[in-house]
C-alpha cells in the first residue's frame, strides 16, 4: 500500500529558512529570528526550531554568536545541492535507458553485510536491483539496490524496467516514511567472476565498493545502495566547508 508522504515538520523550517535567505528576505550579516518567534510562526516545538537551526549551521547558511544569536551567513559556497554526495546521488537517481542497463532484478538470499545493515537475519529473502552505467562506450560502474521485499512490492523498484523516478520516491512512498541520512562504508577489493563480465576487467583490478544505507530519522535502515567503481576509471571527490 502506498502511502502519501509529507517532509517532516524540522525539514519544512529547513526549506523556508533556506529560501528566505536566498531570495534577500534575510540577508548575509542579519539576525536570524529567535527560536521563539520560529515557534509562534511555524506552529514548532522548540526541538523541531532547534534541530532545524542546527542543521543550516551545519550547512553553512547561518552561524551562531556566543552571547548574540544567530545570524545569516548567506547561500554556502558548497551548497548540498551543488555537490551532492555520491550516497544521495544513488538515491535520487534515474535509471536513463541510453547510458544504464537493467542486469537483474528479483529476489535472494541477503549477504551477510547486507543484512547486518537492513537489520535482517542473514540470508532473508531481499530484493535485488542490478544495473550497470555505461559512459564514454565502456561499462563505468555496477549499482546494486538492496532492500526488504515489503518495499519493493508492486513498485517500479520490482518491474523489469528503467526507473523514471529516483529510488528515494519509491521507497518514502511505499514506506510512509522520510529518509532521513545516509552513512556510507567505502572498501577496496578485487572483482568477483560477474564483475570481471561486466565491467570487463582482469581479475586483479582494484575496485572501489560504496554502500549508501538510507535511514529515517530513528536510524532505522531502509535501502541501501551499493556502486562499485573500477579504480582506474574513477577518482572520488568531496568538498565540504572548515568551520
Amino acid at each position: 500500500m502506498a502511502f502519501e508522504y509529507t517532509p517532516p515538520k524540522y525539514a519544512q523550517l529547513i526549506a523556508e529558512m533556506e529560501r528566505r535567505i536566498e531570495s534577500g528576505e534575510y540577508p548575509p550579516g542579519s539576525p536570524l529570528p529567535s527560536e521563539h518567534q520560529l515557534m509562534s510562526e511555524f506552529g514548532m516545538a522548540r526541538p523541531t526550531v532547534v534541530k532545524a537551526l542546527g542543521v543550516l549551521r551545519d550547512n553553512g547558511w547561518i552561524i551562531t554568536q556566543q552571547g548574540k544569536g544567530r545570524f545569516v551567513r548567506g547561500r554556502p559556497a558548497l551548497a548540498a545541492g551543488q555537490h551532492p554526495r555520491t550516497g544521495r546521488e544513488l538515491l535520487e537517481r534515474r535509471e536513463i535507458p541510453s547510458v544504464t542497463r537493467l542486469v537483474s532484478v528479483g529476489l535472494v538470499k541477503a549477504p551477510r553485510r547486507i543484512a547486518a545493515y537492513l537489520g535482517q537475519d542473514a540470508g532473508a529473502s531481499v530484493l535485488l536491483r542490478k544495473t550497470v552505467v555505461d559512459q564514454d562506450g565502456q561499462p563505468s560502474e555496477i549499482v546494486a539496490v538492496w532492500l526488504p521485499p515489503q518495499v519493493a512490492e508492486g513498485t517500479a523498484l520490482a518491474a523489469s524496467k528503467e526507473l523514471s523516478q529516483g529510488v528515494r520516491r519509491q521507497v518514502e512512498s511505499v514506506a510512509g516514511v522520510g529518509l532521513d541520512h545516509i552513512v556510507e562504508h567505502l572498501t577496496a577489493r578485487n572483482p568477483d567472476k560477474e564483475e570481471r563480465e561486466l565491467l570487463g576487467v582482469g581479475a586483479s583490478a582494484a575496485l572501489l565498493d560504496l554502500y549508501a544505507v538510507a535511514c529515517d530519522a530513528t536510524g532505522k535502515a531502509w535501502v541501501v545502495l551499493q556502486t562499485v567503481l573500477p579504480g582506474d576509471r574513477h577518482e572520488l571527490e568531496d568538498a565540504y566547508p572548515i568551520r
